[in-house]
């Protein structure tokens, strides 16, 4: 039976992730969004601060329950959870939890996943093989149906600021050989196929950032604008896509400028990241765009140095699950 719950993966045990969890559902239990946590029942009752949380077997039950109690699909660790301290241990648990969210969510049981942060260095130790949430999600996924454009592709949100990313998780120096007219193209696709189903924007204006200083001056200062970027954004032209740039970033993310665009397609992690959480440090959210299921994050990790205090602040999960909603809302419709 499908709903609107969406399901609500816990991450890694030790860090903020039940945490915040409970504090998202004293703030959504009255009003919504409904979702279902997917973990450990135990971890998240000792970290709730009291809040009442409640077994369920699957969204419906989740959605009956939802105003009383914090409700929990319970796949129960098989080892201790001490706050702040990661164990690989857990680590086949956690990949398990991620699993079950996206099968969820595959098969239309609920509308989306939201993931609370995972530690990589744990999983890595237990044989974990992909880089980060994003590429595991696109495995998992790879099977199903998708009509357009195929991510994965990470976006972040904060306020009126949409900035995905062409490169992800690699270190500076290896960008520029990683950056290439295809990867920027599908990316672009990517970003303006989404602003339309994800985002409800008919026409995106999509601004493409620069690599170099002043995009290159001209190739002085590099000539990747040149040589790949330029022809990047002329074929995302020609595919229909309104794309513009490259552009100086730094001057690309004032307020004048973010009304130019709808989205903004960076080179490199940072480059959006930086602008995204200026504007909103707490309340920025990831999007994965691209994929058969919607799917979002806390734009954060997982807190090991605050876990078990009491100070993890729900800001940005709460902003994830909202937008999680929203975007199913969107492309139900």
């Amino acid at each position: 039976m499908k709903t609107d719950t969406l399901a609500l993966s816990v991450g890694d045990p030790a860090g903020v992730g039940p945490e915040i969890i409970a504090k998202a559902w004293a703030a959504l239990r009255e009003s919504g969004p409904v979702f279902m946590a997917v973990g450990d029942l135990q971890s998240l009752a000792a970290a709730g601060g009291g809040v009442k949380v409640r077994p369920v077997t699957g969204p419906v039950e989740a959605a009956q329950v939802f105003s009383e109690a914090l409700p929990v699909l319970d796949l129960p660790l098989q080892s201790p959870v001490v706050a702040g301290k990661p164990s690989s241990a857990h680590a086949g648990q956690i990949i398990r939890w991620i699993e079950t969210g996206v099968g969820l969510a595959l098969s239309g049981a609920v509308a989306g996943l939201v993931t609370a942060p995972i530690a990589k260095a744990p999983l890595y130790e237990a044989g974990f093989k992909f880089p980060g949430h994003t590429e595991f999600l696109a495995e998992l996924t790879a099977p199903a149906p998708f009509e357009g454009a195929r991510g994965p592709v990470m976006m972040l949100t904060a306020g009126d600021l949409r900035a995905t990313l062409v490169t992800i998780h690699q270190s500076v120096g290896s960008v520029p050989a990683a950056l290439s007219i295809e990867r920027i193209v599908e990316a672009g696709l990517v970003t303006a196929q989404a602003m339309k189903t994800d985002f409800g924007i008919a026409a995106p204006r999509l601004a493409v950032a620069a690599l170099n200083p002043h995009a290159g001056e001209g190739g002085a200062l590099g000539r990747e604008e040149i040589e790949t970027i330029i022809p990047a954004v002329a074929a995302l032209r020609e595919r229909g896509v309104d794309a513009r740039g490259p552009a100086p970033p730094d001057s690309l993310f004032h307020a004048d400028a973010r009304a130019t665009y709808d989205a903004v397609l960076c080179m490199y992690h940072d480059q959006a990241l930086i602008p995204v959480k200026m504007l909103d440090f707490w309340g920025g959210v990831n999007v994965t765009l691209g994929l058969p299921i919607v799917r979002t994050s806390p734009d954060h990790g997982t807190g090991f140095d605050i876990a078990g205090r009491g100070l993890a602040r729900p800001d940005s999960l709460i902003a994830a699950i909202r937008l999680a909603a929203d975007i199913a809302a969107r492309r139900n419709a």
